[in-house]
């Protein structure tokens, strides 16, 4: 593997992607490469969406469908996988990929060695988790193993956090599957608010506002967030009874086991 890294050191940015499953992440991949009028590298779609790869090559300029997920690695210098993990073997056996191209696989779950082998090829390999908020250039994503072209496409989205190996890329792997549970903590917030009269648009509302600004408070680096945390409370105050009581040691058990359980999933 380090050989082909150091192979493939280029001092210009890659200017042909190719991404195979268009799906969320491969729509907010595109999109953030045209944020604010980018006009390239050129993008070429699989068929595979084809919903979201007409819409977003009717939008853009320099994105084309392909006929098939062949035409996508031959047409591209960095290829994208994004398929679903459970049908990645049917997606992608039988593909033909020059050890020239640089593949960047996105699916949680399937390791390098999985993958090399679905390929059968020398080409090198780089696991990453790009977010939704790669679409706005707002988000850190993780790459695995750090590679100059794949680092810097990150960068160019948001940033990039290379790790070395693919045990710690599997953790930050799981802590991303704790999105959707944040959005349901506010949500069951605004639905208590609702339980006590509140007007459903209110309590949405002030939930959205008070979340964003702990959002703007995770901006400053300079404190670690323990010590955010106890910036935002006062001994024997309403914060610290509702972390106490309900943020429990039982419940924070909890969680770190439903983490161990989905890590040893990915694994």
């Amino acid at each position: 593997m380090e050989e082909h890294m150091e192979d493939d050191v280029r001092e210009d940015p890659v200017k042909r992607i190719g991404i195979i499953g268009v799906g969320e992440i491969g729509r907010a991949i595109v999109e953030g490469l045209r944020h604010a009028g980018g006009a390239s590298p050129e993008i070429f779609l699989s068929p595979r969406g084809a919903r979201t790869a007409a819409e977003l090559a009717e939008r853009y300029e320099g994105i084309q469908i392909c006929a098939d997920n062949q035409e996508v690695v031959d047409r591209s210098e960095l290829v994208i996988i994004a398929v679903r993990r459970q049908g990645h073997h049917e997606a992608l056996t039988g593909l033909k990929v020059d050890d020239d191209k640089i593949v960047v696989n996105l699916m949680a779950g399937v390791a390098t060695d999985d993958l090399r082998r679905t390929l059968a090829t020398g080409a090198p390999i780089v696991r990453a988790i790009p977010l939704p908020a790669v679409r706005e250039r707002r988000s850190v994503t993780v790459t695995c193993p750090s590679h100059p072209v794949v680092d810097a496409l990150f960068e160019q989205l948001g940033g990039a956090l290379p790790v070395t190996d693919e045990t710690a890329f599997n953790v930050f792997s799981a802590l991303t599957g704790t999105l959707t549970a944040h959005y349901t903590y506010l949500a069951t917030l605004t639905s208590w608010a609702t339980g006590h009269g509140i007007a459903p648009d209110a309590a949405d509302r002030y939930v959205r506002g008070l979340f964003q600004n702990v959002g703007r408070s995770l901006g400053d680096g300079t404190r670690p967030l323990h010590q955010l945390a106890a910036d935002h409370e006062t001994p024997k105050g309403n914060n610290e009874r509702i972390r106490t009581t309900w943020f429990d040691p039982a419940n924070a058990a909890a969680l770190k086991k439903a983490l161990d359980g989905l890590l040893t999933d990915l694994q």
